[in-house]
C-alpha cells in the first residue's frame, strides 16, 4: 500500500507525558525558590531561573539532556502550556543561564525535590522491618574523548566522571548526588554528603534508615556520622591485608556451618571488635563460602574460597544482615535507569559545575517519572503482563510519557484528546488527576 503524506491543521504531540510532569512541578516549589535567587549576570532575566530550570527538566523527561534540544520545541504549543513556560527559553538562554549560576541552585533543587517526594510519592516502602533503605553508591559516568572540565582516568578504565548517588526506598527515589571527576576515590567527602543525604532523606520520609555502602566506603568516620544521625548502617568491609584462608580458619572455629548443595560450604558467624574512637565494640557479621565443586559438577582442582565481611549496627542473625546488603545491588539499575534512559551518560557542557547543575535538574525529572509510574501501579487498570511492584524509568517514559494526543482549545479551556484505542488512557487519566493541582 502506497500512503500519501499531507500536513494537517491539527495541533499534535507526541509527548502528552509532559502534562503529567507539569502537574507535579507545578505542586512544587522549585521554580518559586529558584526565581528568588539572585545572579550577578542576570539581574532581571526575561525569562525566570524557574522556568529555564522548568524547560531543561522538561528536556529531561524526555530523553533529551542536550540543550539544542529545545530548538525543536520553541514553537510547539504543548510543551509550552503542559510545563507554564512563557516562552520557552532558547539554546543559548539554556545554556548560559546554567552556566551562570556556578552552584547557586543546587541546594535548592535538592531541598525541593526531597520535599515533593515526601508529599506526592505514593509511598516509600522499607527494606526490613520500619528500616527504610539508603542505598549510597559511585558509579562512573563515560565521557571519553571530550576536553570537559573534570573528566579524568575512572576505576572502570575510562575517562569521565565519577558521581556519588544515594538512593531511598525499595522505589529507588533518588534523594541526594554529587558529581565528582573521575579521578576521586570514592571515600573522598564521603562523609560530609552521608551526613547531607540523611537531612534531604529525612524530607522524604520519617521512618528510621539503614544506610548500606559498598567496601569502597569501609571508613569509621562514615559509622561515626550513622551513629550520630541515628541511623543503622550495613558497611561491607575492605578485606586489605586480611587473606581467605584466615578467615576460613575463623569461620570454622566460631561460625556456624551449612551445605546447600555438594561441594559448597557457608559458615555465617558474627565478632564483636573495638576501634579506636568509637565507645561501643562494633559488630562484624561474616560469611565465608568454600568451594569445591561447581554447580555445574565440575570438581575444583584447587578449593575456593570466597569471603564477605560487614560493619553492622543491627541485631539480627548474619543471615539475615548478609541478604539485606545483598539486596544493596539493586542501586546499579537505579544507575542504569539515570544514565542510559534519561541519557545523562555524557553530560552537554564542558563546565564542571554546569554538568553537575544538569545532573541535579536529571534527579527532579527521575524523581517525577518514578513517581508517575509508582503511581500507576496503584491501582490494576494498567495494560502491563505481570505484576510488579516497580515501573523502570524506559518503561514510564515509552507508555505514558510518549503518548499521542491532540491538542484542542475551545471556548478558553485546553483539552487533551487521545485516540480512540489508547490502551493507556484510563491510567494517564488517573495520574493526572492524582497530581493535577485542584
Amino acid at each position: 500500500m502506497r500512503f500519501q503524506i499531507v500536513q494537517g491543521n491539527e495541533q499534535l504531540s507526541s509527548h502528552s507525558g509532559l502534562a503529567l510532569v507539569g502537574a507535579i512541578l507545578h505542586r512544587s516549589r522549585i521554580r518559586e525558590r529558584l526565581d528568588m535567587v539572585m545572579l550577578p549576570e542576570h539581574p532581571f532575566p526575561d525569562i525566570s531561573h524557574g522556568e529555564v530550570a522548568t524547560a531543561m527538566i522538561g528536556l529531561i523527561c524526555l530523553g533529551k539532556p542536550d540543550f539544542d534540544a529545545i530548538e525543536a520545541f520553541r514553537d510547539d504549543p504543548f510543551f509550552l502550556q503542559s510545563l507554564d513556560l512563557d516562552p520557552v527559553p532558547s539554546s543559548p538562554t539554556l545554556r548560559q543561564r546554567l552556566d551562570s549560576a556556578r552552584g547557586a541552585f543546587n541546594d535548592i533543587i535538592l531541598k525541593e525535590s526531597a520535599r515533593v517526594v515526601g508529599r506526592l510519592a505514593p509511598a516509600i516502602t522499607p527494606c526490613h522491618g520500619n528500616l527504610v533503605a539508603v542505598d549510597i553508591d559511585v558509579s562512573p559516568l563515560d565521557n571519553s574523548k571530550t576536553k570537559k572540565e573534570g573528566v579524568s582516568w575512572t576505576y572502570k578504565k575510562f575517562d569521565g566522571y565519577a558521581p556519588i548517588f544515594a538512593y531511598v526506598g525499595e522505589e529507588g527515589y533518588l534523594t541526594n548526588l554529587e558529581l565528582r571527576p573521575g579521578s576521586d576515590h570514592s571515600q573522598k567527602g564521603t562523609e560530609v554528603f552521608l551526613r547531607r543525604t540523611l537531612r534531604y532523606a529525612r524530607l522524604m520520609s520519617q521512618a528510621t534508615f539503614l544506610v548500606r555502602l559498598d567496601s569502597g566506603n569501609d571508613s569509621l568516620d562514615n559509622i561515626k556520622v550513622c551513629q550520630q544521625e541515628k541511623a543503622h548502617y550495613i558497611i561491607k568491609r575492605n578485606l586489605r591485608w586480611e587473606t581467605p584462608e584466615e578467615w576460613l580458619e575463623i569461620a570454622r572455629e566460631c561460625g556456624q556451618m551449612e551445605e546447600p548443595r555438594p561441594g559448597k560450604q557457608v559458615w555465617l558467624g558474627e565478632q564483636y571488635i573495638k576501634r579506636p574512637g568509637i565507645k561501643e565494640p562494633l559488630r562484624l557479621v561474616f560469611c565465608v563460602t568454600l568451594r569445591t565443586m561447581e554447580a555445574d559438577g565440575q570438581a575444583l582442582l584447587i578449593p575456593r574460597v570466597e569471603v564477605e565481611t560487614y560493619w553492622t549496627s543491627l541485631s539480627d542473625d548474619a543471615a539475615t544482615v548478609v541478604r539485606l546488603y545483598r539486596a544493596h545491588g539493586t542501586s546499579e539499575q537505579f544507575h542504569s535507569e539515570l544514565k542510559t534512559d534519561l541519557g545523562l551518560e555524557r553530560l552537554p557542557s564542558g563546565k564542571f559545575q554546569t554538568n553537575e547543575l544538569v545532573l541535579l535538574l536529571g534527579m527532579v525529572a527521575y524523581n517525577l517519572l518514578r513517581m508517575i509510574g509508582q503511581e500507576s501501579l496503584r491501582e490494576a487498570d494498567a495494560p502491563i503482563r505481570k505484576q510488579v511492584s516497580r515501573r523502570r524509568v524506559r518503561s514510564v517514559m515509552q507508555d505514558l510519557v510518549y503518548l499521542a494526543c491532540r491538542l484542542v482549545r475551545h471556548a478558553r479551556r485546553w483539552t487533551l484528546s487521545f485516540g480512540r484505542h489508547c490502551p493507556w488512557l484510563t491510567t494517564w487519566r488517573r495520574v493526572y488527576l492524582r497530581f493535577a493541582p485542584t
